[in-house]
């Protein structure tokens, strides 16, 4: 399977374990606010079925992520990337976008039907055994922060998104007071800069063209 010449040679930041840190810990404490309104715990699987898109900083954690995992633990890592093929496979017809390096088209009729890709799609990095992320650590910035209320915008006015499974009982209120405030500095936008100049690929993929190998 042809890959962009790019792939295996992005090097994640060094600042990147900085981003990691504070998207952590405004993870932690926005679950202590939430207490028993925040149901997520290891094995809820719900927010690992569906495509979702990732930027080139996500993408270089990610390679990153399955090179130490093909060192520790070869069979591992060759499971992940056979479902990943498998995966990518299956999303070949309706992919919007370069069906050989994974690019997303970016124009708004690629994005209408991606929002239509691959509803059902479990990710490749999901054991399906156990429930568990086999590259937690190296997870893409979307979920990391998928769980606590996360304001859609830059914005004040933009609106609270949260997962489904979370805050029933709580009000309007009470849910804007468990709010997450992920990066406040914008970190990740100037990470994501210095990995698309240094590699020279721009735009949005999805995991499994990352860990397929």
């Amino acid at each position: 399977m042809k890959r962009s010449r790019h792939a295996n040679s992005i090097r994640v930041p060094k600042a990147d374990t900085e981003l990691i840190q504070i998207v952590d810990a405004a993870l932690a404490e926005a679950a202590r606010k939430s207490g028993d309104w925040l149901a997520c715990r290891p094995g809820c699987t719900q927010c690992c079925v569906g495509v979702f898109a990732i930027n080139q900083l996500d993408a270089a954690r990610l390679r990153r992520g399955m090179a130490d995992l093909k060192k520790a633990e070869p069979q591992r890592a060759a499971a992940i990337q056979q479902r990943a093929r498998e995966s990518i496979r299956r999303l070949a017809g309706d992919f919007p976008g370069d069906g050989q390096t994974g690019i997303l088209d970016d124009s708004e009729e690629a994005q209408a039907l991606f929002a239509n890709l691959g509803d059902d799609e479990v990710c490749p990095v999901l054991d399906p055994v156990t429930g568990w992320c086999e590259l937690y650590e190296a997870r893409p910035m979307t979920c990391r922060v998928f769980g606590p209320p996360v304001r859609s915008g830059s914005n004040d006015e933009d609106g609270l998104g949260v997962c489904e499974l979370c805050y029933h009982g709580a009000t309007d209120a009470e849910i804007a007071a468990c709010e997450m405030k992920p990066d406040p500095d914008d970190l990740e936008r100037a990470l994501l800069r210095k990995v698309e100049t240094a590699s020279g690929t721009r735009g949005e993929t999805i995991v499994a063209f990352c860990v397929a190998g």
